[in-house]
């Protein structure tokens, strides 16, 4: 009996031994064993779930913390592993960016500052997963296996049967750029109203009175609010409305050119046209060069989400400034608090929109 305890014993001091060799040809080799949320909070002397807050950017741990935490990290190596972590929390680790649609409707510049937005808070802390609700037949496959969170960047009140399917999954998820009735939510947006208000007072002070619009996708969010404040801003100074100089557009350089082809043939033509995005206005400036004319000599053009390249383009676009990136950054940020903290508090919030003014409004003599 002696003889077998003193094997096993013999037998577990070489296999310490051998564990320690493999440590040591693994630190002469320059790796290191997976370091984890644990090992993290010891070395910071503050809990995982402080470590995990602030790797996830949570608004709840100070900078200084916060920066102390990632640098350890960044030090040691750490690396997340969304598999294990899955495994062990009954998480998919995976954050879901919906748009209304992406086939039609969504400009590319509108689809890049909502990724660029979500993703520049979501990082390395989850998968961003971006699709288009039209896609979907069903909702099956959206559940919280799939899904720890939903962002839904709404531009139509179609998305109503997902919203509908998302509260009763229980999977949390906070609402963009539009806001909904019925339904317990976080909605986050833009004063659309406002902006397109600000657009046609501004070409109206600048001694204009015919004043055409190209909206948007029939139904979106954005289409109705644009052209309610455009017809406030021509009730408020008393200009007559006229149905010649409403066209309807589809939020693309096409739709923009058709529709300012069919008002430079008007008689009288307008003087001056309000665009309910930056593409379409681009589309509109096309039509106006090819009927041999010019922005803003002939007829000034606005448009509206003062996209990257409206203030390259030449005359340079006086649009209005959609927040749409700080509007995506924060609901990616309340969004996580929301999973971290398991609790969702139903507000709307609006960010200001900003009229920019440059070249392609001109002032009437």
């Amino acid at each position: 009996m002696r003889k077998d305890l003193r094997k096993m014993g013999i037998l577990f001091i070489l296999l310490r031994l051998l564990t320690c060799a493999l440590y040591a040809i693994m630190d002469l080799r320059g790796e290191s064993m997976n370091v984890t949320i644990k090992d993290i909070a010891r070395m910071a002397q503050v809990s995982h779930t402080t470590v995990s807050r602030a790797l996830n950017d949570s608004p709840l741990i100070n900078s200084e913390t916060k920066e102390k935490i990632k640098q350890l990290a960044q030090e040691l190596g750490y690396t997340p592993n969304f598999s294990a972590k899955s495994l062990v929390m009954d998480r998919s680790y995976n954050i879901g960016l919906f748009f209304s649609t992406i086939q039609t409707g969504t400009s590319a510049g509108f689809f890049y500052e909502t990724v660029r937005g979500v993703n520049s808070v979501v990082k390395d802390g989850y998968s961003l997963v971006v699709r288009g609700i039209d896609d979907y037949e069903h909702y099956r496959a959206i559940h919280r296996k799939s899904f720890d969170g939903v962002i839904v960047m709404s531009q139509s009140a179609k998305d109503e049967p997902f919203l509908v399917h998302l509260d009763a999954a229980g999977i949390p998820h906070i609402v963009l750029n539009r806001k909904v009735t019925g339904l317990k939510a976080v909605n986050i947006l833009s004063d659309d109203a406002h902006g397109s208000f600000m657009a046609v007072e501004h070409m109206i002070r600048q001694g204009h009175r015919r004043i055409a619009i190209i909206e948007g996708k029939e139904n979106f969010h954005s289409t109705i609010e644009r052209k309610d404040g455009y017809l406030k801003a021509l009730e408020k100074y008393g200009i007559p409305r006229d149905s010649r100089y409403e066209l309807r557009g589809n939020y693309d350089l096409r739709s923009g050119h058709a529709a300012m082809r069919k008002l430079l043939k008007l008689d009288p033509a307008p003087t001056a046209v309000f665009c309910q995005n930056d593409d379409m206005a681009v589309g509109a400036m096309k039509a106006v060069a090819e009927a041999h004319l010019q922005v803003p000599r002939d007829i000034s053009v606005a448009g509206f989400d003062d996209s990257m390249f409206s203030a390259f383009l030449s005359p340079a676009l006086t649009t209005v400034k959609r927040p749409i990136e700080e509007i995506s950054r924060m609901g990616a940020a309340m969004l996580l608090e929301c999973i971290e903290l398991k609790r969702l508090v139903p507000d709307t919030i609006y960010l200001h929109t900003e009229l920019v003014v440059r070249e392609s409004v001109r002032p009437l003599q």
